[in-house]
């Protein structure tokens, strides 16, 4: 029977993990399925892996060609952003495979460079008529003040007297209510609404009723001026992966629920549509982090994100990260089958649940630090850290196993596993500062040092957290390093939420709407309190810097052979 007790609790032990998964990742509903399962209207921006307009490595014609022929089946017209950059072929592949146009102008600061954009864009958009619909001249300029006003309106009156086609200025839509001569200079009104990035941000369950609201602002507004233009939300999507804002949540459920309640928002309203984007774009990364990369309906290997017909998992590929997980718990049970056969049946249990939640932790990470690696750099990065989170759980294991065998652990063990978490530490106030300090589009990194939080616990719950602590107090050079981190760390706390209250406090549409300090204090704190990304990681920090703050007595008590922790000696 006693060789049958390892398989028996593996069982066990995968048989729980398998159920929970499953139970977590059934398909959900994201709302009426999109008519057709085609679009409107998607933002067309064919960079493969490797591209990017920020290193000047722009699309090359069959990856134009590859794309249009992939998503024709998935809307009916393409939002194109230039007209340069590799992208002259587009209306002749949007033309064979039956998609529509709008082509838009990129415009910047540079006075020579707009002026040759326009020109191109004119003399495209009259050679290809019959697929260019509609012609956008410009894409959030004045959001990002690379020019005035009336040079704005200069180019966009230039356009529409050199095209038949109906010609417009996209923007965020606080930019029209800032900028409302515009409502007269174009022939409809075309404004970005992104639930997620507002000033404000709202909640996968509030954002098609925000829009609605949006859009009934800007039409009232353009009545108030004796205008009455059809109105194109030129942008609108969701993220599916990436760090939260206030309590809009990034994820694949929210993206497929977002553009389908969208979708029933515009059949009821009358307005039109067109869904950023059709590609995610790692290109964006550099400016504006994971979340920036990921807006796709297909990521960068041209699979689908989520269906537009149909439930949605969250996770579709949760079986195959289980079966991982089971593998390293199976590989590491092996390393000590012989003396894990000595273990009470209970011990033994817990032994290899630990290990179970150690293997989902790495497999969890591995997956989503590669899948947010956008660069050489940031894969040898995703590599080391994986390895440095392995290295971490096997010594938690060797604790966990001597714990549950009632023996000591060797030094050299004891030394590893408090470099160890010196190391996480101090990688930790790192991350922290960096949010406190910019964060707007860093990701919080809770995936990145839940195996050594968790490790905390374990190490508490087998009383074997004081000798950890109790090893770097001995060492004169780990005991202040481990101390200062923990300062570091605490005071790091206070600057995240300070960082992150300040982002919404100096946002221009949030001091519209809250004025005064004392209003808007209040208001962004609620957003902050609502974000569990943030919250977690708080708390991350948190667990990992409290056994290691020195109390006055600490470093006696240290010489003293233990530490005191929860009001006893050890």
């Amino acid at each position: 029977m006693s060789l049958l007790k390892i398989p028996f609790c593996l069982l066990f032990v995968f048989l729980a993990h398998a159920a929970l998964a499953w139970y977590q990742n059934q398909p959900q509903a994201a709302g009426p399925d999109v008519p057709s399962g085609k679009l409107r209207s998607l933002s067309f921006a064919p960079y493969h892996a490797g591209f990017s307009p920020i290193a000047q490595k722009f699309p090359l014609p069959e990856h134009i060609e590859h794309d249009a022929r992939l998503i024709a089946d998935k809307t009916y017209t393409i939002r194109t952003y230039s007209v340069r950059g590799g992208m002259q072929p587009t209306p002749d592949y949007a033309r064979q495979y039956g998609l529509d146009m709008m082509m838009g102008a990129w415009l910047g600061d540079g006075h020579p460079e707009n002026r040759v954009e326009i020109q191109t864009l004119i003399q495209a958009a009259n050679q290809h008529a019959d697929v260019v619909k509609r012609v956008i001249v410009g894409n959030e300029v004045l959001l990002r003040k690379d020019m005035d006003i009336d040079t704005l309106i200069g180019y966009i009156r230039q356009v529409k007297q050199a095209v038949q086609q109906p010609v417009t200025y996209a923007d965020v839509w606080s930019s029209y209510l800032q900028y409302p001569q515009l409502f007269r200079e174009v022939d409809f009104i075309t404004i970005h609404i992104l639930p997620y990035w507002e000033d404000e941000p709202v909640a996968i369950e509030h954002a098609a009723e925000h829009v609605e609201k949006i859009v009934r602002q800007i039409e009232d507004k353009a009545h108030s001026m004796g205008v009455d233009k059809p109105i194109l939300i030129g942008e609108s999507g969701w993220p599916s992966v990436g760090r939260q804002r206030g309590a809009a949540v990034p994820g694949v459920v929210n993206s497929a629920r977002y553009i389908r309640d969208l979708i029933q928002v515009a059949n009821r309203h009358g307005f039109d549509y067109n869904i950023v984007e059709a590609f995610n774009q790692p290109w964006k990364s550099h400016n504006e982090g994971v979340v920036g990369a990921n807006w796709g309906l297909l990521d960068i290997d041209r699979e689908p994100v989520f269906p537009l017909t149909g439930p949605v998992r969250e996770n579709p590929d949760w079986l195959v990260q289980f079966g991982w997980a089971a593998a390293l718990n199976l590989a590491a049970a092996a390393c000590a089958w012989r003396s894990l056969q000595r273990l009470p049946a209970a011990k033994l249990a817990a032994y290899l649940a630990l290990g179970q939640l150690f293997g989902a932790g790495l497999v969890h990470l591995a997956d989503l630090s590669w899948e947010t690696s956008y660069s050489p750099w940031q894969q040898a990065y995703s590599l080391a850290l994986v390895a440095a989170n392995a290295a971490l759980a096997g010594l938690l294991l060797v604790q966990a196993h001597a714990a549950a065998a009632g023996s000591a652990v060797a030094g050299p063990y004891r030394k590893a596993l408090q470099t160890a978490y010196l190391f996480f530490m101090a990688l930790a106030v790192v991350k922290t500062y960096l949010l406190a300090f910019d964060g707007r589009y860093l990701s919080f990194p809770v995936e990145q040092f839940a195996i050594p939080a968790l490790g905390i616990f374990q190490l508490a719950f087998c009383r074997r957290l004081n000798h950890l602590v109790a090893a770097a107090d001995s060492d004169a050079v780990a005991g202040k390093h481990s101390s200062r981190l923990a300062l570091l760390l605490g005071i790091g706390s206070f600057g995240v939420v300070a960082g992150e209250t300040y982002s919404f406090m100096s946002a221009y549409d949030f001091i519209q709407a809250h004025p005064s300090f004392g209003e808007g204090l209040p208001v962004a704190l609620g957003y902050v309190v609502q974000n569990r990304q943030l919250l977690s990681w708080l708390l991350c920090i948190l667990i990992l810097a409290l056994p290691f703050w020195r109390r006055p007595d600490a470093k006696q008590q240290a010489q003293n052979g233990g530490i005191r922790i929860g009001g006893e000696n050890r």
